[in-house]
């Protein structure tokens, strides 16, 4: 039996990434049926004139995910769980997925592959400015040789920092270039600070939903999570307070504007009080706002507000720029900064001095303004359409957001996503289930989805489907 797949390799996808998707989306036609025998690995690469090594990589890979089983000295065969969550998005019986499996949706969802990245949190590169970019790598290889070999500064780039100080000035704070230290992304600002401020056995607060990455630092750290409710307005004072009568956090992680997951942005008057709390109790408050840039009209940050008495400001350009070249950094008093600096030295000498001064020739130049102006409209019109593609649908959105590319969404009748990511694979869509966002991976309805990639056919195809479960 010859499966029909059609393989492109002037596509750029790998031909791995390729068979993956192929053979998921076959096992989700009814052509295939649990039992069913698969070429045999030698067969699958003659039949498509390929090497037998993307073949072998790829049956590995189908195993490990569940769809295939494989039988020593027979072949491969389609799993039956595999098509169990195939029959389940056509709206049969009600599932359970093992829980690695999930892990190996979230693995997708954060790597190039022929599946619709549905759940991701990367904006498409074909959103991406990619000529001012090569433009600006050209243009430091050119002027600046040593930036190829060398390290940047502790503190990095001092332009960049200049420029990261005049930006932050526009959203209100007060800050000298020597309050900023430049990190390989926001993941390594967080690390430093987890670091720095916290020790194992102690307590941290953070939101739920929130960014699961941090909990699993955290947890790596031995410090003990509190999850505080994410609502429509921010975290949820209420709950807060309760958790505050019980618990002496020493940190409390905020996403500020667009939180990820649910795509919402602090109220002021739940900003105002937060920041009351922080002094009653005496807890710092680390704001992340690394999709500040995705904002059109500018609110009120925490740490404007607080002028970094009880807060510690991370941002970053990864998100918009490039994920390739990890920009991130943290606003705090030079002393905490000086700190900083030096544990990041310890841990890992010095940042790519090439990769900051890309920044700043991106910055420099204008295009990067030029670049979000773009990004933030073909943003605003894919939010939009999405919502409506949702509701059309008949799933819940948790609220309609303002800017960025996160939307929060559920089907009502579903109480646990691990569903909804069943039913996307067969479909070649990759999403993420709510529980990877909660601090400790607790049953949930919801899931993440990125407004950029919903005018693929196949996610439609989703949204209809899964509504009908």
């Amino acid at each position: 039996m010859k499966l029909d797949i059609e393989l492109d390799r002037e596509s750029g996808v790998p031909l791995t990434e390729q068979i993956v998707s192929g053979v998921t989306q076959w096992i989700g036609s009814r052509t295939a049926h649990a039992g069913t025998k698969l070429p045999s690995i030698r067969q699958f690469a003659a039949d498509h004139a390929i090497s037998r090594f993307p073949v072998i990589e790829a049956y590995d890979r189908l195993v490990s995910l569940g769809y295939l089983d494989s039988r020593h000295g027979s072949g491969f065969y389609v799993a039956q769980r595999a098509r169990a969550g195939v029959d389940r998005c056509q709206g049969t019986s009600d599932p359970r997925r093992a829980e690695e499996e999930s892990f190996h949706l979230l693995q997708q969802m954060n790597h190039p592959g022929g599946t619709l990245k549905l759940g991701s949190g990367f904006i498409p590169e074909g959103w991406r400015d990619m000529d001012s970019l090569a433009q600006a790598v050209r243009h430091v290889s050119r002027t600046d040789a040593a930036s190829l070999v060398d390290y940047a500064t502790p503190l990095g780039n001092a332009t960049l920092r200049e420029h990261l100080r005049s930006r932050s000035a526009q959203l209100g704070m007060d800050v000298d270039a020597s309050q900023i230290l430049v990190t390989q992304g926001a993941s390594q600002a967080l690390d430093l600070l987890m670091r720095y401020m916290l020790k194992a056995g102690d307590t941290m607060f953070v939101e739920d939903p929130g960014y699961y990455n941090l909990f699993g630092l955290l947890k790596l750290h031995g410090v003990k999570l509190v999850g505080i409710p994410r609502t429509r307005s921010g975290p949820d004072l209420d709950a807060l307070q309760l958790q505050l009568a019980q618990h002496r956090p020493k940190l409390f992680f905020v996403n500020s504007v667009f939180h990820n997951p649910t795509g919402t942005t602090v109220a002021p008057h739940v900003a105002f009080r937060l920041l009351q709390m922080a002094r009653d109790y005496d807890f710092t408050i680390i704001e992340d706002d690394i999709f500040a840039d995705f904002q059109n009209e500018t609110t009120d940050r925490l740490a404007t507000l607080d002028q970094f008495e009880h807060v510690i400001y991370i941002g970053g350009l990864s998100k918009t720029l490039s994920s390739s070249l990890r920009i991130g950094y943290t606003i705090a008093s030079q002393a905490i900064i000086k700190d900083l600096a030096d544990i990041k030295m310890l841990t890992s000498v010095g940042g790519s001095r090439f990769t900051e001064a890309v920044a700043v020739a991106m910055l420099e130049r204008g295009v990067y303004r030029k670049h979000i102006e773009r990004l933030r409209r073909r943003m605003g019109e894919a939010l939009g359409a999405s919502v409506q593609m949702l509701e059309a649908a008949g799933w819940e959105v948790f609220e309609k957001p303002l800017g960025g590319n996160l939307i929060w969404a559920r089907v009502p009748h579903i109480d646990d996503s691990r569903v909804l990511a069943e039913c996307g694979a067969p479909l070649g869509v990759t999403v993420a289930p709510g529980h990877y966002f909660r601090p400790n991976a607790e049953t949930c309805p919801w899931i993440r989805i990125n407004a950029a990639y919903t005018q693929d056919p196949r996610a439609l195809a989703f949204f209809e489907a899964a509504a009908k479960l």
